[in-house]
């Protein structure tokens, strides 16, 4: 999964890791949606699924996680992004996935995060 996630995402250099067995990427936050759409639709990882959209709050930023599912791989992966405190903002996801206009509703609403 490792090297079908560089292949694909080469262009947005991101930092790679594991949590649990499930592998991580972490993307700046300006090239999380046109990777999200490379996830979705790319046919060797199409992770169609957004589970959940979730905010931290963390002494320097925030950060949002995004935990993706592929059913037809059988496969999970968490995308995470570092947001600063002085501008919470990032693209939305929702053309990707529809189910994340709630989530990042809820982001917004708990930690100020501003979803373009």
């Amino acid at each position: 999964m490792q090297k079908l996630l560089q292949d694909a995402l080469k262009d947005f250099q991101p930092l790679m890791g594991a949590s649990l067995d499930i592998p991580e990427i972490t993307l700046e936050p300006e090239k999380v949606a046109d990777a999200c759409c490379i996830l979705k639709d790319e046919p060797r990882l199409s992770f169609r699924l957004l589970l959940c959209l979730a905010g931290v709050d963390y002494k320097e930023h925030f950060q949002i996680v995004y935990i993706l599912l592929s059913l037809e791989h059988e496969q999970k992966l968490i995308v995470k992004t570092n947001v600063p405190y002085d501008n919470p903002r990032l693209p939305t996801v929702t053309p990707v996935w529809r189910a994340a206009e709630w989530y990042e509703r809820e982001a917004h609403d708990l930690f100020g995060v501003t979803f373009d």
